[in-house]
Parts: C-alpha cells; structure tokens; sequence
C-alpha cells in the first residue's frame, strides 16, 4: 500500500490576515482554493515555492465565531528558513512576539494570528549566536 502526505488543516478566524501573515513572513504561495456556498466555508492552500506537495490547508467557516482549541496534540508547524535573524527580525519589525528567540541561532517560535505555533529552523548549519536573539527569553507558551 503507497501513503502520500497530502497537507495539514488549521482552522482560522480572519482568512485574509492568515494568508498575509504565511505569505508576508514566510514566503508561502497560494496554491489552491475552494469555496463551498452549501458547507459554508473557504479553503485556501499555502505551500513554499517548489513544494506545492507539502501544503498548509487554512479552513475557514463562515460566520463562526466559535472558539478553538489548541490541545497538547497538535504541536505546530515546522518551516525552514535561510536566515533565522532576518526572518525574526522581520517578524519583530511588524510587531509579532517570537516566543522562543533564536538563541542557538538553529530554532524559534512564533504564533499565527490564530495562535498557532510555527517551528523556524536555520537551513543548513546553525548560525552563530548573535544579540538580541543570544540573550532573550522566552515569552508566553509556543
């Protein structure tokens, strides 16, 4: 039997400042997008350019204003990055929190605008330790 990864599903409040945020911070590119007047709700695909095979599917129902949880089972997403500073830098100047700096120069984290948790890792080796990342903590849960 052959399995293929097909995507992983999040679901958002604000459709337009998701796609921003994924696409603003981290290069993603819509793919693919349906809409469904009887089920009510948009779906909108996001990969990295030249992996349009490893989508992230944002769901987002119309008018639901419905809370959702963010259990311990789902841990986050994951994005390679060329420059970890730059991209945490870049994040910081539109006044996102990185709750986990880059202190080893290799990982951090950050939040959707629906708080969902984003891994970025260095591509390829670490880069050196460098301030302001070196020296700053944690803020809030990732």
């Amino acid at each position: 039997m052959k399995t293929k990864y097909l995507h992983t599903m999040i679901r958002v409040h604000d459709l337009d400042k998701t796609i921003k945020w994924f696409q603003d911070f981290l290069g993603l590119e819509e793919t693919r997008r349906m809409e469904s007047e009887a089920g009510k709700f948009t779906l909108v695909f996001l990969a990295p350019p030249g992996q349009h095979d490893a989508p992230v599917e944002l769901t987002y129902n119309w008018g639901s204003e419905e809370e959702y949880g963010h259990g311990r089972a789902f841990g986050h997403l994951a994005y390679g990055v060329e420059n970890i500073y730059e991209t945490c830098q870049k994040l910081m100047d539109a006044g996102e929190t990185i709750h986990r700096p880059p202190r080893d120069g290799r990982m951090a984290f950050v939040k959707t605008p629906d708080g969902i948790s984003v891994e970025l890792l260095q591509i390829g080796d670490a880069l050196e330790p460098a301030e302001p990342w070196a020296s700053m903590g944690n803020t809030g849960s990732w």
